[in-house]
């Protein structure tokens, strides 16, 4: 595992904070897909909406440097197309040389923190198109939760459909993740029924002035077999979101590989349950959700 320096990343941010634009300037680039072939993308924008827990580990992503060296790793392993996160970690990413020749991926809006009343204002408060355009970075990301009973959805639609369009203007691809939500017992809830997930996607597909560039980040149905169904709802490129799978990483994995042959379904986005394994094996798990592409 590459050691992390954080004295190191102190310093230069401290002396030399424009070394950051330097290293996006110079940095390699690929394209998003290479030919017939599928994306493998490790996310790790959890945090900067609060998110840190894995499992039972209430601060398990606190430990910047212990994720940036599992996050070194995996954008090593053989078959890892790229990298999600936020400005933060991509920065120190750049300064650690470690998204050359590699997709990254800027995270948008981050401002619905976990567990927070106002979860779904999901305000954008990560990157920019902008931002994205000016680093040269490679697409974006953001995530749209819509409540039909809760009316700041609204404002959430409006912000992600001109992120769509602000997207589509730079002729950047864009990930939007959707889901229908539900407030239980205070707490809010991702619906993963075969009706509520066709219907997120039937919204996220409608959003903007053009779909050109936009591309879908999807959960697995919780009945794996609905999956066919509902992917007929669009014929956008989608990618499958990881989430966290548990003790039961066979069975994860066995979902993720019935879902990844049908046709719209281009790739894998998975973060904590590759960074954060149950047996605490980075390289094996990677290479495992690698093989099933």
């Amino acid at each position: 595992m590459t050691r992390v320096d954080a004295s190191e990343l102190v310093r230069i941010r401290t002396h030399h904070p424009e070394a950051i634009a330097e290293a996006a300037a110079r940095r390699s680039h690929r394209p998003l897909l290479r030919p017939g072939g599928r994306l493998m993308i490790v996310a790790a924008d959890h945090p900067a909406r609060g998110a840190l827990a894995v499992g039972n580990r209430r601060l398990a992503m606190a430990n910047r440097v212990d994720l940036l060296e599992r996050l070194c790793l995996a954008l090593s392993r053989p078959g890892v197309d790229g990298v999600l996160a936020t400005a933060d970690i991509l920065d120190d990413l750049l300064l650690l040389g470690a998204l050359e020749d590699r997709v990254v991926v800027g995270s948008m809006n981050r401002g619905g923190l976990a567990g927070a009343a106002f979860e779904l204002d999901d305000r954008f408060t990560g990157h920019r198109a902008e931002d994205i355009a000016r680093l040269g970075f490679d697409a974006g990301k953001l995530l749209l939760r819509v409540d039909y009973e809760d009316a700041r959805s609204a404002d959430t639609l409006l912000s992600a459909a001109r992120a769509v369009d602000a997207m589509a203007e730079r002729r950047l691809p864009l990930f939007v993740e959707p889901f229908i939500c539900r407030r239980r017992d205070g707490r809010l809830s991702n619906d993963l029924t075969a009706e509520a997930v066709t219907r997120s996607i039937a919204i996220a597909s409608g959003l903007g002035g053009t779909s050109a560039y936009t591309w879908l980040k999807l959960p697995v149905t919780e009945n794996p077999d609905d999956m066919a169904r509902v992917m007929e709802t669009s014929t956008l490129p989608a990618v499958l979101l990881g989430g966290e799978i548990g003790d039961d990483q066979e069975g994860a994995y066995e979902k993720w590989r019935k879902a990844l042959r049908l046709p719209t379904v281009q790739g894998l986005v998975v973060g904590r349950s590759l960074l954060y394994p149950v047996d605490g094996d980075v390289a094996a798990a990677v290479d495992t959700a690698v093989g099933l592409l």
